[in-house]
């Protein structure tokens, strides 16, 4: 490994603005909102505050497939935050989510709202509303929620960890990239493991354990992520690549990865979901970003 430039910490840390490399505008050490701005409410029971990264993907997919199985109570309005652009910093969007994070859920289905915030925790809720895609019976539950809990701890070393080194860092580091990579890799191959036993990562049955890991992990298989499929070898996975595969055919998982999604092609973005035909009838307002 080549030598590094050695660093010594100050005695106490200070915010240094120019040093978040992309996300530097929007990074900051303080919680707490930036400015005033109330979040819109739809007409459905649910209504959710995103975008279409892994983390916002989960939610979506998961109020597509509870569509899918004719469960009218799950209709949503999905707001676009534009991260960007500090949405998440707005007053309404901290109310929500004191993390300032996407996505943020606030259910209006009871006599007072509930807000839900961490997508593993929206997962959830929703599945226990719904009674579907959590097993009840005490051994299949725990094992689904382990899995969930699992990708809720890995996904960071992904994203914050491996993917803002390699792809986001305003220099490239040998040192963090190196360890990342192989924290990544260990990451897939507990993966691969785990599906050469079972079809899905609870068992053999489709779970939110799935919808969780899918977005992140489906993504990386592909080379989608960060543009590093080769650098981590992603194709070795066999087991993880049939698992990607099968969880994309699925037409909800379809329709929930275009909701609140800004990038790709055209024809892969829905920017605002508000009723299920807007995926026929996209006009330019659907297609247009939210008014900061």
């Amino acid at each position: 490994m080549s030598e590094q430039p050695a660093y010594e910490p100050p005695k106490v840390w200070s915010w240094n603005k120019e040093n978040g490399g992309r996300f530097a505008a929007i990074n900051r050490p303080i919680a707490g909102p930036t400015h005033d701005k109330d979040l819109p409410v739809g007409r459905h029971p649910l209504q959710l505050y995103s975008l279409g990264t892994p983390n916002g993907v989960k939610v979506t997919v998961m109020l597509e497939e509870l569509l899918a199985l004719g469960h009218a109570g799950a209709e949503y309005d999905a707001w676009l935050i534009n991260i960007g652009a500090g949405d998440q910093f707005g007053s309404g969007f901290v109310a929500a989510n004191p993390n300032s994070k996407i996505p943020a859920l606030v259910d209006h289905s009871g006599p007072a709202p509930i807000r839900v915030f961490e997508s593993g925790a929206i997962l959830i809720h929703l599945a226990e509303k719904f009674g579907v895609f959590l097993p009840t019976e005490p051994g299949p539950r725990a094992e689904c929620l382990s899995w969930v809990m699992w990708l809720m701890g890995s996904a960071p070393f992904l994203g914050g960890g491996f993917g803002h080194f390699y792809a986001y860092a305003p220099t490239k580091m040998e040192y963090p990239i190196d360890r990342y990579a192989m924290e990544v890799k260990r990451q897939r191959d507990v993966l691969d493991r785990r599906l050469a036993e079972s079809e899905y990562l609870a068992g053999s049955d489709y779970t939110i354990a799935d919808m969780a890991t899918w977005p992140w992990y489906g993504a990386m298989a592909k080379g989608v992520l960060y543009g590093a499929g080769e650098f981590l070898s992603v194709a070795d996975y066999s087991h993880v690549q049939r698992w990607t595969d099968q969880i994309a055919e699925r037409p909800a998982v379809k329709r929930g990865r275009m909701v609140n999604r800004t990038f790709g092609e055209p024809s892969s973005q829905l920017h605002e979901r508000h009723e299920a035909s807007d995926f026929e009838t996209r006009t330019a307002d659907k297609l247009a970003p939210a008014a900061s």
